[in-house]
């Protein structure tokens, strides 16, 4: 059986920043093979992420760069897949392995709301913040709660999981990505 852990990044929060970087060494750590999906030249501003219509058209983008990257890998249904997101790639991760019938593990930073009806009950853990302003902190402690998922809020944080304060945030990170090993 193939382990197989997948990196889906956000728009502006690419596989080299902390979250996913640490997660995919970690994962590979633990005996998965990594692949990153790249989400890049998606014409983005801060501005154009408040629009439905603009991120809907982004989510399809991704979905289909997705389809392209995965297509080599065939048929995932005996293998252990993990899937890895952030922001927007919390939301094509769930719905492409929804999609697909994948029975993937989800580790979901920053997760958008839009995640609701592709997650799977007690198949993915959330980080998310309470000081993010593109995601709705009650709104995915109500998904965490209906889909019985293990939810870790970061208090002060922001959209990147960030507080501002680097000790901090280095101490948030560490605490994250021991979660994570419990996961793996």
């Amino acid at each position: 059986m193939r382990k197989l852990a997948v990196v889906f990044p956000g728009i502006g929060y690419n596989k080299d920043r902390p979250l996913l970087y640490y997660a995919g060494k970690l994962a590979v750590a633990n005996g998965y093979e990594l692949k990153h999906i790249d989400f890049a030249g998606l014409n983005w501003s801060k501005e154009k992420l408040k629009d439905p219509a603009f991120m809907e058209q982004t989510k399809q983008r991704c979905l289909q760069i997705t389809q392209e990257a995965m297509a080599p890998y065939g048929d995932l249904s005996e293998d252990r897949v993990l899937f890895i997101g952030k922001s927007i790639g919390t939301v094509v991760a769930c719905e492409y392995a929804k999609e697909k019938g994948i029975d993937a593990f989800q580790i979901l930073y920053s997760p958008l709301a839009q995640i609701e009806p592709y997650v799977k009950e007690e198949r993915a853990v959330l980080f998310y913040a309470d000081k993010d302003p593109l995601a709705d902190y009650a709104a995915i402690e109500q998904i965490a709660k209906a889909k019985n998922l293990d939810a870790f809020r970061v208090e002060g944080g922001n959209h990147s999981l960030e507080t501002g304060d680097i000790l901090k945030d280095v101490e948030n990170l560490q605490w994250m990505m021991k979660e994570l090993v419990r996961y793996l």
